[in-house]
C-alpha cells in the first residue's frame, strides 16, 4: 500500500512538472508569435506611411509646377495680345513682380527673345545685357516646335546664384517661327523648407527627381545632390523607371542603411517622388516593446517555475496537498486575469492598446455589416510630437501623451465607443453606429479638448500641443468591407489634415 501511495505521488509530481513546463513553453511561444506579428504590422504600417507621404509630396510638387505653368500660359496670352512694345513691357514688368511676390515657390519669371536676350522679367531692375541662349531649355524650345511645357534639369540661377528648377514654354511668332522663351523658375529652397517639415527620422530621405533620373532635390541635401544622375540607383533602375508607384526595401550602397522606400510619379509632369524610412528606426519602438515583453515573460516563467516547484513539494505532503493545489490554482488564475487585463490596456495612457483596438474594430465591423449600420473611425496624431520630445524630454512627452489620452477618452459618450492608443503618438477612436457627420462632431470635440488643456509646446505654431484627426466612415457597412479599408481611409484623411496645416479634422 505504501509503495502504491509513493507511486501515486510520483506520477502526480511528474504531471505537475510537465504542466508547468508546457505552460512556460506556451507562454514563451505565444509571446514570440505576438512579437513577430507586431513586427509585421510595424513594417506594413511603415510601407503605408511612406506610400501616403510620397503621394502627398507628389501632389504638392504637381501643384507647385502647375501654378508656375499657369503663370506662363497667362504670360504667353498677354504677349500675343499686347505685343512687346515699351508700354506693354512696362505693364508686364509690374505684373511679373506682383506674381512672384504672391507665389512663394517662384524664384523669378523671365521673357527672352529669339536670340536669348532678356526683354522683361520679375526683377526690380531689368538687365537687358544678359543672354540665356546657351541654356538647355532655350536650345530645347528653339529646336522643338510646339506649345507644350518643358521641365528642365535644375540649374544655378545667373541672377540669384541659387539652385532653381525651370518651367518653360515656347513663344511662337505669327508665322509659327521661333520667337523666344517664357521661363518661370521654382526655387529649390522652397522644396527644402517644405520637406524639412516632414518627420522621416535621422536616417530617412525624401527625393524629387525627373523621369530621366536627374535629381531635382534630396533631403538630406548633399553638395552633389542637385542635378546628379541617379540612373544607376536601385530606386530608379529597378522600381521608379518600371512602375508608376510602389514600396521597396532597399539597402543603400552609400551608407549601408536598409530603408523602406515608397515612390510615386506625378500625374501631370515628368517627375517622381520617393520617401524612405530607415527600417531600424521604424522597428526601434517595436524592439523596445519586444525587450519589455521578453523581460515580462521571463518574470512570469520564473513565477510559474517557482509555483510549480512549490506545487510539487506540497503534493508529497498528503495532509495539505489539496489545500496547496487550490492555492496554486488560485494564484495562477489571478495571474492570468492580470495578464489578460494588461494585454488589453496601454500601460502609459490607460486607454485600450493596439491589440484591443484590432479585435474591437473587427467585431464592430462584423456587427455593422450584419445589421447594415454605420461605423466610423477617427485616427489621431499629436502634431510635431518628436519636436516636443526633443525640447522637453521623454518624461514630459509621456505626460503629454497621458493628458492627450484623457482628452480623447472624454470623447467616449456611448458604451460601444472605444478610445485606443494606436502606437507612438497616434490614437484612434471607434464609433459604432455613427455616421460621418456624427464622427465629425466627436472629432472636433476631441480637438478642442486637447487645445483647452493648453499644454505648452514652443515648437508648435500656436505654442500649445494640438492634434490632427482623420475620419473614415462606412455610412452603411456592406459585405466586403474591411477593417484595413476603414483604417486606410481614416489614415489618408489624417495625412491630409497634417498636410493641410495640422490642428484640423479631415474626412
Amino acid at each position: 500500500m505504501a509503495q502504491y501511495a509513493g507511486y501515486k505521488r510520483s506520477s502526480t509530481a511528474i504531471l505537475a512538472a510537465a504542466f508547468v513546463l508546457l505552460a512556460c513553453i506556451s507562454l514563451i511561444g505565444l509571446d514570440a508569435w505576438r512579437t513577430w506579428q507586431a513586427r509585421a504590422v510595424e513594417e506594413r504600417d511603415a510601407g503605408v506611411a511612406v506610400t501616403n507621404m510620397a503621394r502627398a509630396l507628389a501632389q504638392h510638387a504637381d501643384d507647385t509646377f502647375k501654378e508656375a505653368d499657369t503663370v506662363l500660359i497667362g504670360l504667353l496670352e498677354r504677349i500675343r495680345h499686347d505685343g512687346t512694345g515699351p508700354a506693354a513691357l512696362e505693364r508686364l514688368h509690374r505684373l511679373l513682380m506682383l506674381q512672384v511676390k504672391e507665389l512663394p515657390q517662384l524664384g523669378g519669371i523671365f521673357v527672352y527673345d529669339q536670340t536669348g536676350r532678356w526683354i522683361v522679367n520679375s526683377q526690380p531692375v531689368i538687365d537687358t545685357s544678359l543672354n540665356n541662349a546657351d541654356r538647355d531649355y532655350f536650345i530645347y524650345h528653339r529646336d522643338h516646335a510646339g506649345p507644350g511645357v518643358h521641365i528642365g534639369a535644375p540649374i544655378k540661377s545667373r541672377s540669384s546664384g541659387k539652385w532653381i528648377a525651370t518651367v518653360t514654354r515656347r513663344i511662337d511668332n505669327a508665322d509659327g517661327s521661333f520667337g523666344g522663351v517664357v521661363l518661370a523658375t521654382v526655387d529649390m529652397d522652397y522644396f527644402q523648407r517644405f520637406y524639412e517639415s516632414f518627420n522621416v527620422g535621422k536616417s530617412g530621405a525624401i527625393l524629387l527627381a525627373l523621369n530621366d533620373a536627374t535629381m531635382m532635390f534630396r533631403r538630406p541635401l548633399r553638395e552633389d545632390s542637385i542635378g546628379k544622375s541617379m540612373a544607376s540607383a536601385s530606386i530608379y533602375r529597378e522600381h521608379a523607371s518600371q512602375r508608376a508607384s510602389g514600396v521597396a526595401l532597399i539597402k543603400s550602397s552609400q551608407d549601408g542603411v536598409l530603408r523602406i522606400n515608397g515612390y510615386t510619379h506625378l500625374q501631370t509632369y515628368p517627375m517622381f517622388v520617393s520617401v524612405a524610412l530607415s527600417k531600424d528606426e521604424v522597428l526601434a519602438e517595436w524592439r523596445a516593446d519586444a525587450y519589455m515583453h521578453m523581460a515580462g515573460v521571463l518574470i512570469l516563467v520564473t513565477c510559474f517555475v517557482g509555483v510549480g516547484q512549490r506545487m510539487v513539494r506540497q503534493i508529497d505532503k498528503r495532509a495539505i496537498a489539496e489545500g496547496e493545489a487550490n492555492e496554486a490554482r488560485a494564484q495562477v488564475e489571478e495571474l492570468n486575469h492580470t495578464l489578460e487585463r494588461l494585454a488589453m490596456q496601454d500601460g502609459l495612457t490607460g486607454l485600450a492598446n493596439r491589440r484591443h483596438f484590432d479585435g474591437a474594430l473587427a467585431r464592430e465591423l462584423s456587427r455593422a455589416m450584419r445589421k447594415g449600420e454605420s461605423l466610423s473611425l477617427i485616427m489621431i496624431d499629436v502634431d510635431h510630437f518628436k519636436l516636443y520630445n526633443d525640447m522637453y524630454g521623454h518624461l514630459s512627452g509621456d505626460e503629454c501623451l497621458r493628458k492627450v489620452g484623457q482628452s480623447i477618452l472624454s470623447g467616449e459618450r456611448r458604451p460601444g465607443d472605444l478610445a485606443a492608443r494606436y502606437g507612438g503618438e497616434e490614437f484612434a477612436m471607434i464609433l459604432p453606429n455613427c455616421d460621418e457627420a456624427g464622427a465629425l462632431v466627436v472629432a472636433e470635440y476631441i480637438r478642442q479638448e486637447v487645445r483647452r488643456q493648453a499644454i505648452p509646446h514652443a515648437s508648435n505654431p500656436d505654442g500649445i500641443v494640438t492634434i490632427s484627426l482623420g475620419i473614415g466612415s462606412f455610412n452603411q457597412a456592406r459585405r466586403g468591407a474591411t477593417t484595413a479599408g476603414l483604417v486606410g481611409a481614416a489614415d489618408q484623411a489624417l495625412y491630409r489634415a497634417k498636410a493641410g496645416g495640422r490642428d484640423r479634422v479631415e474626412v
